[in-house]
């Protein structure tokens, strides 16, 4: 994949799809093989220095959104700077620019059981997005929201990527959404079958 390139993933459950995103993302280490991201290995990276570099350079956004009932949108959102160390004014100003870029600047102090699943994984989406990672790995980020709620998801991730060219993977089973996608990628039993679009 290149900078900036936004790619699809398809295929039937079990055929690896969500695998391939944990391996990228050093969640997971290949049986086999290797993975570089930006010209540097990170296969077989100590869990440190894995913590390390998906602080830094990888962004997650999965289907369950994970976000701390118990915190606010804004609080969500910065966590994984303060994890880093930054400065909670400085991540609070970022933050807060994030979340109005995702249509929530007044909801910032909402806690996640006062959001709709939408507004929900579009907080998910400004916290995947607070460190400035150049890799983006969404992992059925549609999922579990209703047609509208999808479609806004989508487009706003779209947006984000051409705005900001950070380079996406987004898995998902909606096949009319991968096809929306300039690159595409099919998976059957942990290998990549087809491929379509721009490369």
């Amino acid at each position: 994949m290149q900078k900036g390139q936004l790619v699809s993933v398809t295929g039937r459950s079990g055929s690896g799809k969500s695998t391939l995103l944990h391996v990228i993302g050093t969640l997971d280490t290949p049986s086999s093989g290797a993975v570089a991201l930006n010209g540097r290995d990170v296969s077989n990276l100590s869990d440190k220095d894995a913590s390390l570099f998906r602080n830094r350079t990888v962004g997650f956004v999965f289907q369950m959104n994970n976000l701390l009932p118990e915190f606010s949108a804004l609080e969500n959102v910065i966590m994984p700077g303060l994890i880093a160390g930054m400065s909670p004014n400085a991540l609070r100003e970022r933050a807060a620019a994030l979340l109005a870029a995702v249509d929530l600047s007044n909801r910032l102090d909402h806690r996640p059981a006062e959001l709709s699943g939408g507004e929900q994984q579009r907080v998910a989406i400004a916290r995947a997005l607070l460190m400035e990672p150049p890799i983006l790995l969404c992992d059925e980020p549609t999922g579990n929201l209703d047609k509208k709620n999808g479609e806004r998801v989508e487009e706003i991730l779209m947006e984000l990527s051409r705005r900001t060219q950070v380079t996406m993977m987004l898995v998902t089973h909606d096949v009319e959404l991968a096809k929306r996608m300039p690159s595409q990628v099919v998976m059957e039993d942990g290998k990549i079958v087809d491929y379509g679009g721009s490369w």
